[in-house]
């Protein structure tokens, strides 16, 4: 155990763990099954006892990645729409994108701010957006601040959690990873709900079709 202690410590002193943080933030923009709040709150966890990471530049690179993955999201949208891939045309991801229609119309400060926090949510709302053209300036400046309050929020959690774990870095990354899986979850199921609620709710309010 203390071995991987040292190499945990060792690797998050290391020049190019910044530079692993920010491709996992840019990739997972676009392509969820990249872990980037892991790498995030585990190395804050570290962090939180060992100083390195810098938290700070933890932050404005995880900040910066999330920022160029939520606008590349955005663009491949525009580009491709919403069924160009297999893995789009799937039934969870086409009421993800259906959901995200909707909301874009109706709230989308709210829902882009809200939907970085979940790693599916924030691919569909961030393609959709591109694929119904919604204002390109608007959304990066919604796309800045959902970016810079979800490292924020990422870090922070890493940090109050690996304070409680100053002799074990393993234990106090993990305990801090599924702190914040919990809390995504919680987030995504209440997102589900009005998820379901929205299409009947569009159904009720539509006009009957013509004989």
């Amino acid at each position: 155990m203390q071995a991987i202690n040292d190499f945990i410590l060792a690797a998050a002193g290391q020049p190019w763990v910044l530079f692993l943080v920010f491709a996992c933030c840019v990739i997972d923009g676009f392509f969820p099954p990249i872990p980037s709040e892991s790498v995030v709150v585990g190395l804050a966890a570290v962090a939180a006892t060992a100083d390195v990471p810098n938290p700070a530049f933890l932050i404005a690179t995880a900040a910066a990645g999330a920022f160029l993955g939520d606008n590349t999201a955005y663009l491949i949208g525009r580009g491709t729409g919403t069924r160009r891939w297999a893995w789009m045309r799937g039934p969870r991801m086409q009421k993800a994108f259906l959901w995200a229609g909707l909301e874009l119309r109706k709230r989308p400060a709210s829902l882009i701010l809200v939907a970085r926090f979940v790693p599916i949510g924030r691919v569909a709302v961030n393609l959709t957006a591109g694929a119904t053209h919604y204002p390109r300036p608007r959304f990066m400046g919604l796309t800045v601040l959902s970016a810079l309050l979800w490292a924020g929020y990422s870090v922070a959690i890493g940090m109050f959690f690996g304070q409680w774990f100053e002799d074990n870095h393993l234990l106090g990354a993990v305990i801090a990873i599924i702190c914040a899986v919990v809390l995504g979850i919680g987030v995504d199921l209440g997102i589900s709900k009005l998820r379901g609620k929205i299409p009947e709710e569009a159904d009720s309010a539509a006009p009957p079709p013509e004989a």
